[in-house]
């Protein structure tokens, strides 16, 4: 799927391009999506994900199964990162 970063809410100097990607398909993530349904068939999701360098990101987006427009980002509180943790060791 395409990367769509046009009018993001965040700084792309702080949370480059490239490290969206890498939490977006680690293999381990978690990903949510919320109960309201939208009219235009696009589905919102949050995602918790670890980048290649171990940063921890939480991305919130939605997609249409083409294209993935990224509304915000940041790096995950320590609860978060705790969710994650227990949900990747599951895993392993």
């Amino acid at each position: 799927m395409e990367l769509d970063l046009i009018d993001v809410q965040f700084d792309l100097r702080n949370i480059r391009p490239g490290e969206l990607d890498e939490a977006l398909e680690d293999p381990f993530g978690v990903r949510f999506l919320p109960d309201n349904e939208r009219a235009d068939g696009a589905s919102r999701y949050y995602a918790l994900g670890r980048t290649v360098a171990d940063r921890y990101l939480l991305v919130a987006f939605w997609t249409d199964g083409k294209i993935i427009r990224v509304v915000a980002a940041r790096d995950m509180t320590e609860s978060e990162q705790r969710f994650y943790d227990r949900k990747y060791a599951e895993f392993r």
